[in-house]
């Protein structure tokens, strides 16, 4: 909405320009916004233009003007000084400021309008309608990402996105919750999946160096209509979870490339409990020590290759072979087997996601 600081700025911008002190009051006669050398009108003259039927009225050397907002009588603009052009500056602040809370309207109902489109909030005759009022292209090639950072949501966050993505390109930037910040993007005809991708790891970048902001951008599939953007902020939020889940390093996040932990992410929590005391019973792979974890973890980036997994650790290849019979004792899988390896690669991936889980219980 409207601020008083935005009020204040544009007052004073207005009086750099033509000299002439400006001030603004609500109809009720509170005081705004004032330029550093306007003098203060009394109450009593506040009270009695707003309770007359004039439009505009001179007192002394000031001129008291009214503004209207959404057809009614809403703010007070006085202009003081003995310049003929007093008077025509004070229609100019006057015009300003209404352009200024329409557009500044116009942004909130079209915030709230995607606030709750993406929430499934709205019925599918407003979505239409509404979109018709606010001037919004019903049909055309968008994707939702949202943005996480350590820190809640900052209003520098929200005007940095802002200023990055216009809305005269169709491009909205809204909030649902304190943690996160959506951006509706939408793409042009030649922009395909890699430049989606690299919109999401400019967004990362820019927050990093600008802002110094650790942030995290999920993203989730292209859609054609405005009703099926819940679906890609669903998607997106999905990913921004499961990447949380399975690959806390991982900055830039889509929908389209899970792989198997949108498989797990989506298992209900009995069904993963049953399959971890089916494989281990007892012995629960999330009791493992830290070096046998990142020994796990490397053996299985480099396609369990002995030799290669031994020189990355700069460890002997007896040590590693060591490290995985004793694992092989403690959870009896033998991770140089694929199948078993495969096993317990999702073993661990299910792990992190029953954590996850009791964490947000």
């Amino acid at each position: 909405m409207l601020t008083n600081q935005i009020i204040q700025n544009c007052l004073e911008e207005l009086r750099d320009i033509t000299k002439v002190e400006l001030a603004l009051y609500s109809i009720e006669g509170i005081r705004l916004a004032m330029t550093s050398g306007a003098a203060p009108v009394q109450n009593e003259v506040l009270a009695s233009f707003a309770d007359s039927a004039a439009q505009s009225q001179v007192v002394g050397e000031c001129h008291l003007l009214k503004v209207e907002e959404e057809g009614r009588e809403a703010y007070i603009l006085t202009a003081c000084g003995n310049d003929d052009n007093v008077y025509m500056v004070a229609k100019i602040a006057v015009s300003q400021i209404k352009t200024l809370t329409v557009a500044y309207k116009e942004r909130y109902d079209r915030t709230n309008y995607f606030q709750n489109l993406i929430l499934d909030n709205l019925l599918l005759v407003d979505i239409y309608n509404r979109a018709k009022r606010l001037h919004i292209n019903v049909e055309g090639r968008r994707v939702v990402f949202l943005i996480e950072t350590k820190m809640e949501k900052e209003n520098g966050v929200m005007e940095m996105m802002r200023s990055l993505f216009s809305q005269q390109n169709g491009d909205y930037v809204v909030a649902v919750d304190e943690q996160g910040v959506i951006l509706i993007k939408s793409l042009q005809k030649e922009e395909d999946d890699q430049d989606i991708h690299q919109v999401a790891q400019m967004i990362v970048d820019m927050l990093n160096t600008e802002a110094m902001l650790k942030a995290r951008v999920a993203y989730g599939t292209e859609v054609n209509e405005l009703k099926e953007l819940s679906k890609s902020y669903k998607e997106a939020k999905m990913a921004m979870d499961v990447g949380r889940i399975f690959d806390a390093g991982k900055k830039v996040i889509s929908y389209k490339h899970l792989g198997i932990g949108r498989l797990i992410y989506q298992l209900p929590d009995n069904l993963c409990r049953m399959f971890m005391e089916e494989i281990f019973g007892d012995r629960l792979p999330d009791k493992l020590d830290e070096e046998t974890l990142i020994t796990i973890q490397k053996f299985f980036e480099n396609s369990l290759n002995v030799s290669e997994t031994s020189r990355q650790l700069y460890i002997h290849r007896n040590t590693l072979v060591y490290r995985i019979e004793k694992l092989q004792k403690e959870t009896g899988l033998d991770i140089r087997n694929f199948d078993d390896a495969l096993t317990f690669k999702i073993a661990l991936m299910v792990v992190s996601y029953l954590n996850f889980l009791s964490g947000k219980e």
